[in-house]
């Protein structure tokens, strides 16, 4: 029997505050992970949706924002892409 044992999120507001860095910026770098990467959609009433992560997500996020600010340009690529 699979169990969940994430018990909390962090909302990609606080992440990003908790990190100094924009919300904007934070949800272009994020919108690559996977739920496998510990990030997942919060709804709640009357709301659109927010990005959260798991303590494993923000570890995974964090790399990537190591990864892009030592090659910005790998973002400009992706956007391009789009």
């Amino acid at each position: 029997m699979h169990t969940n044992k994430v018990h909390h999120v962090t909302t990609i507001d606080r992440v990003a505050n908790d990190l100094g860095e924009s919300a904007d910026w934070i949800h272009d770098i994020a919108d690559e992970m996977e739920i496998e990467d510990g990030v997942i959609w919060v709804y709640g009433v009357g709301e659109d949706g927010m990005m959260a992560f798991t303590d494993f997500g923000i570890e995974n996020l964090i790399d990537l924002i190591k990864m892009y600010k030592e090659d910005p340009t790998l973002l400009k690529r992706s956007d391009d892409d789009k």
